[in-house]
């Protein structure tokens, strides 16, 4: 008889034991076979001055207008201007709010027309609560015509070319390199300053001669 129950015993725990491998196994196996959850790609949201809706840039379809705009305030230093330029200096004004797996995570104010070259504002609050100090930045040349690539109804800028994403330089006006009107300058400079002494000289001997003469006078 107790052999009987020890045998029922096993076999019943040999069951539940069967059991719970079948049901591990399977979980196991479904929860590789689950896809895992896609992950929003990072982007830009722009808004500002005669924009109606917010520009959404997304790195899985504009991946160039994304980094280029990324780049325009990633450079920032810890610290900037505590004082920017009068509002009427400023120009239009555009937010850019970085996101990364479609979550804010930055924000800042850019001015591609303002007064003296274009500006960057960050605010001290941001949307990821980090701690920002806020301040004024002074923005690459280039942030005009990449906010117009971008989506931003800006008139093209012809007074900057881009030198690579994030950097450019002053176009040097067709006058300055002129090398006929560069030498009739320097020619014109010449004959002024050749002029001028002439005039110095004869001014010189005119007094030597006087006063020799008026020596000569006295000493007869």
């Amino acid at each position: 008889m107790v052999r009987k129950v020890r045998r029922l015993l096993a076999a019943v725990a040999g069951a539940v034991l069967a059991t719970a491998c079948a049901l591990a196994l399977a979980g196991a196996t479904a929860a590789q076979a689950a896809p895992k959850p896609k992950l929003a790609p990072a982007g830009v949201d722009i808004t500002g001055d005669k924009l109606d809706q917010p520009l959404q840039l997304r790195a899985d379809t504009r991946p160039a207008e994304v980094n280029a705009v990324i780049d325009q305030v990633k450079w920032l230093g810890a610290t900037g201007q505590q004082r920017g330029p009068k509002a009427e200096d400023l120009g239009p004004k555009y937010t850019v709010v970085v996101l990364n797996a479609g979550t804010p995570t930055k924000t800042y104010d850019l001015y591609p027309l303002a007064k003296g070259g274009p500006r960057v504002y960050r605010p001290a609050k941001q949307p990821d609560l980090s701690k920002t100090r806020a301040g004024w930045f002074y923005g690459r040349l280039t942030m005009s015509e990449v906010l117009r690539a971008a989506g931003v109804p800006l008139e093209p800028q012809y007074d900057a070319i881009s030198g690579g994403i994030g950097g450019g330089d002053r176009v040097i006006p067709e006058e300055s390199l002129d090398p006929v009107q560069d030498i009739d300058a320097v020619l014109g400079e010449l004959q002024r300053l050749l002029l001028l002494n002439v005039g110095v000289m004869v001014i010189i001997t005119g007094g030597l001669a006087g006063i020799a003469l008026l020596v000569r006078r006295r000493t007869r």
